[in-house]
This record gives structure tokens, C-alpha cells and sequence, in this order.
């Protein structure tokens, strides 16, 4: 696996496992065979309801805790300072975990305009050593801008909605220029309906690779840092068979030629959406 240095110098590797409604019993299963076959970041959140799954298939796992980076983030509703040092304290309790390797806002929710405020209780977790890095997700540049207006301190990482439908260049151009990773969700779009795509199809086959596959490469070539999950053992190994062949320029302009302005999933422009 090769990896991606943070400007604080926390290592990751260029592929992540998402754990997006993997929850129970069938959670723990899941997350402990992305392990095994060779995941050692693990995405979850709050939100999602999953921590204790996440840290339960951690202490099933035969992969020290220390070789794993377990990434976590923080609701809209506790962005408040002292319900965020509180949030990130009972992440951890739900995980078990004694520190998250890296902790993100989840939204910036610019109606409400707590995010600073949340942004220091980030700054001061790491400081306690409740976390090792601190992040953010869905951050546009114009509130990145007035976190390091106001705090002094940029995110070392910025976790958005990136696919072959809304390849994110400007935002991956400004993160870029300020020394923070590119980290995507939703990698393979509504995978149903992108692995279909011909033009996608046309290409992976040139490659003697699947969709899936071109996908996760094309992300990889980018700069950025994909989280894709996937239930099936052959699947989740499969997604990180992405490192022996690579995109050529000519290939990589039309899957970029894929994006358009309303590219998005489900309408969430961090401008104006609100997730509590």
C-alpha cells in the first residue's frame, strides 16, 4: 500500500475503508474482513452510529491498534466548544478507543456559523491528545479561508464528495496550494448507476480492470485519497488493486470530462446544506 504524508506528519494510506451503515453484528463482520484483506484506515462518524462497531472490529482485529488510523467526525448539533470536547470524549467511549488518529468536522453548517468555534475544540483535542490530526469535511475555500483567519490553523485534510460526476477541481486545486488532502466520499458515485457507464466501461477494459477499479485509480492520480466501502470480501480486495497499472494523460482528460457543475449526489452544496 502506498501512502500520503500529512503536512503534520501523519502517514495514511492512499486508500481508505468507509463504514457508512455498517452497523450491529454485520458491521463488525464486515469492517474486520476490510481489515484483513489489507484496509488500515477506517472512516466513520458520530452521525453514523457506528463508532462501537468500528472499535469493536478493531479489537477483533490481528492488526495492532497502532497500524490502524481511525478517523471520526464531529456533528452539526455539538458544534458548540464545550459539547465538542465533549462529543469527540464520548466518540471515543463509544469506540473504546483511548485517541482517534484523525477527527473532522463533518459540516461546516454556515447558517448556524459554529464551525470556528468548533474548529478550536478540535485544535484543543489534539493539544489533550484526544486526537492525533485534525480535519475537516466539506469545507468550501471561503471557510477554510476564515479558519485560518481566525484561529491561525488549517486542516491538514479536507473530506468531500469527489467522483468521476463532480470531480471537485477547484476545491482540489485550492486544498492543494494549502498543504491539505483531498479525502473522498462517495468515490464511486451511485455506484449502480456509474459502473455502467460505457464511456467508463470503454476505458477499464483497455486496462484489463474493472469500472470500479478505473475509478478508484483515476481518484488516486488525482492527489486525492478514496474511502470506498464494499461488503464482499472480493470486492473490498479488489479495491485496493490499484497499483500496478496507471491512467494515461488522454484517458484521464475524458473521465475528467465526465464532471459537471451539478454533479452532485444529492444537492449538498456545503454552501447552504445543514446537517445536524
Amino acid at each position: 500500500m502506498e501512502t500520503y504524508t500529512l503536512r503534520d506528519g501523519l502517514t495514511l494510506p492512499k486508500v481508505g475503508f468507509g463504514t457508512f451503515r455498517l452497523n450491529g453484528a454485520a458491521g463488525v463482520q464486515v469492517i474486520d474482513s476490510a481489515i484483513d484483506r489489507g484496509y488500515r484506515l477506517l472512516d466513520t462518524a458520530f452521525n453514523y452510529e457506528n463508532e462501537g462497531v468500528v472499535g469493536e472490529a478493531v479489537r477483533r482485529s490481528r492488526v495492532p491498534r497502532s497500524e490502524l488510523v481511525i478517523s471520526s467526525k464531529l456533528p452539526g448539533r455539538h458544534h458548540a466548544y464545550h459539547e465538542a470536547i465533549a462529543t469527540i470524549e464520548e466518540s471515543l467511549f463509544r469506540a473504546g478507543l483511548d485517541y482517534y488518529d484523525l477527527y473532522l468536522i463533518h459540516w461546516p453548517n454556515p447558517k448556524e456559523d459554529h464551525y470556528v468555534e468548533a474548529w478550536q475544540a478540535l485544535i484543543d483535542a489534539q493539544k489533550f491528545g484526544l486526537v492525533r490530526s485534525i480535519g475537516v469535511s466539506n469545507f468550501l475555500p471561503e471557510h477554510l479561508d476564515r479558519l485560518e483567519k481566525e484561529t491561525g490553523v488549517l486542516p491538514v485534510i479536507n473530506q468531500v464528495e469527489l467522483h468521476p460526476y463532480f470531480n471537485q477541481q477547484a476545491q482540489r486545486e485550492y486544498n492543494q496550494a494549502h498543504g491539505i488532502l483531498t479525502q473522498d466520499w462517495s468515490p464511486l458515485g451511485r455506484a449502480s448507476e456509474m459502473l455502467g457507464n460505457p464511456t467508463l466501461k470503454t476505458i477499464a477494459a483497455r486496462y484489463h480492470k474493472n469500472v470500479g477499479q478505473l475509478i478508484l485509480r483515476w481518484e488516486l492520480q488525482l492527489g486525492t485519497l478514496p474511502i470506498p466501502k464494499s461488503s464482499t470480501p472480493s470486492r473490498q480486495a479488489g479495491n485496493l488493486d490499484l497499483f500496478d497499472f496507471e491512467i494515461n494523460a488522454e484517458d484521464m482528460a475524458t473521465i475528467n470530462g465526465l464532471s459537471r457543475p451539478d454533479g452532485r449526489l444529492k444537492d449538498q452544496d456545503p454552501a447552504v446544506y445543514q446537517e445536524f
